[in-house]
């Protein structure tokens, strides 16, 4: 079976094109919106070549591809018509709050990590390259490739306000200019000068000398553009229900862009920079009562986030932390986890007589030390609990060992085992010891706990 007509069987499973109320993807996964669940035959669509497992998640239907989703969900558009949302109404009613959160994070970074991926790469590769005194830190060489990967973090509002603008279904070049007025240099010299303590700064400037205009650098700021457009989108079709239609084509994109980027510049904005430092502290606070039991939660949790979706969660979390203290401790942890769930796949693999057990546990393994672990998770691990608990266990720990010793990341990056170079400096060796013993422990545990004739 190609591709192709999988992708038809997996439409007709879910109840067909005119139950699909949206559908996206993220790096692994089709996600989809569905107006009944009930029309989905779950057990099924795990049976269709090349789904490698399907749940139902906070209202949300999941069926997790692989690296390959990207081809299948191009595939699904086309037979599709091009279309990914449908006029019908939901007959779910209104979604929690959680389920809404998990959509919205889930739908607006997983078109755009392919270029944070990318950008973080380099970024780390640039980072070992100085710490081994390979190129000069102040050299042109070093300012052309820091260009190259700093460019996509520092304009990230804008990569945020066109991926948002899709998922809360309003224009894309409006949700982009209102990033671009968060963007705009006089506000982020000003940010900088307020930050540096400069005699003639401002922490405000005054519209009508009535409202303040807060002065914060926006600059790879996460929650402030997300929420600024899904304003945007109620205020767009706000005033596009009361202007006259010989006026729409000038005037509602004029009103909607002016009263949209005030609103961001007064309220959202200001708001978004303060509950996205309140996140990044909950997470300090953790932090404060003991490094390591951050390091215990965060990685016990992890591959659970995983396999009910919600991993996605901490991302902003984590690029907040890079914009606001320049590096991140939770990132290394989502790598202890991917460690952890490949050394466990690898146990099975060894455990396995099985030829066609071993082939899918060993390129599911693989693939976990690439940075892709939903093979492992729902290909392999949630057919033996016995190892997902190995997995979890050897995450948590690794996680403790390597927050104890304050091992950190100065840029984002996929948490794959060629991820390693970004680590070179002070914290290297603690990194590697925390994958040796991520891999090691899963990988022990899983082989004590089960017996070859469970495998």
């Amino acid at each position: 079976m190609g591709t192709h007509e999988a992708v038809n069987n997996i439409i007709r499973l879910v109840g067909g094109a005119e139950n699909i109320n949206k559908v996206w993807h993220c790096m692994t996964r089709l996600r989809f919106d569905l107006i009944d669940d009930n029309k989905v035959e779950q057990a099924e669509i795990k049976k269709v070549p090349g789904v490698l497992g399907a749940q139902l998640q906070s209202d949300q239907f999941q069926v997790i591809i692989g690296p390959k989703v990207n081809s299948w969900y191009e595939q699904m558009l086309a037979a599709l018509g091009g279309e990914t949302t449908s006029s019908a109404t939901s007959e779910k009613g209104r979604k929690s709050l959680v389920s809404l959160f998990m959509d919205t994070v889930s739908g607006v970074f997983g078109p755009i990590v392919p270029a944070i991926a990318g950008a973080g790469m380099i970024k780390g590769l640039l980072a070992g390259l100085i710490a081994l005194g390979a190129v000069p830190a102040k050299s042109d060489t070093v300012i052309v490739i820091d260009l190259i990967a700093s460019g996509v973090f520092y304009f990230l509002p804008f990569f945020l306000a066109v991926s948002a603008a899709k998922i809360f279904k309003t224009n894309e070049y409006l949700a982009a200019a209102v990033a671009a007025c968060l963007m705009y240099p006089s506000l982020i010299e000003a940010a900088k000068a307020l930050a540096s303590h400069a005699p003639d700064a401002v922490n405000a400037f005054w519209f009508l000398n009535a409202i303040p205009v807060s002065v914060f650098n926006y600059s790879a700021s996460v929650i402030p553009v997300i929420f600024s457009v899904l304003a945007l989108s109620y205020i767009h079709r706000w005033v596009d229900s009361f202007m006259p239609d010989a006026l729409k084509t000038v005037f509602t994109p004029t009103l909607t862009l002016f009263l949209a980027a005030l609103v961001a510049l007064v309220v959202i904005g200001p708001l978004g920079i303060w509950l996205g430092k309140a996140l990044a502290w909950f997470i300090e606070g953790l932090f404060g009562v003991s490094a390591s039991f951050a390091g215990l939660i965060v990685g016990a949790i992890r591959p659970v986030a995983i396999l009910t979706g919600m991993h996605h969660a901490m991302t902003p979390i984590a690029l907040q932390n890079f914009s606001d203290r320049g590096y991140d401790m939770l990132m290394p942890m989502m790598f202890m986890a991917n460690m952890a769930i490949a050394g466990s796949t690898f146990a099975i693999w060894r455990l396995s007589r099985a030829r066609n057990d071993k082939s899918v546990a060993f390129s599911a393994a693989v693939s976990a030390l690439l940075g892709i672990t939903e093979p492992a998770l729902f290909g392999v691990l949630t057919r033996y609990k016995k190892a997902f608990i190995a997995a979890t266990l050897a995450s948590s720990l690794a996680s403790a060992f390597i927050a104890f010793f304050g091992v950190r990341l100065y840029g984002y990056i996929l948490s794959s085992i060629f991820s390693l170079p970004a680590y070179i400096g002070p914290y290297f060796i603690f990194a590697l010891l925390g994958v040796a013993l991520a891999l090691v422990i899963s990988f022990v545990l899983t082989t004590l706990l089960l017996k070859r004739d469970e495998v």
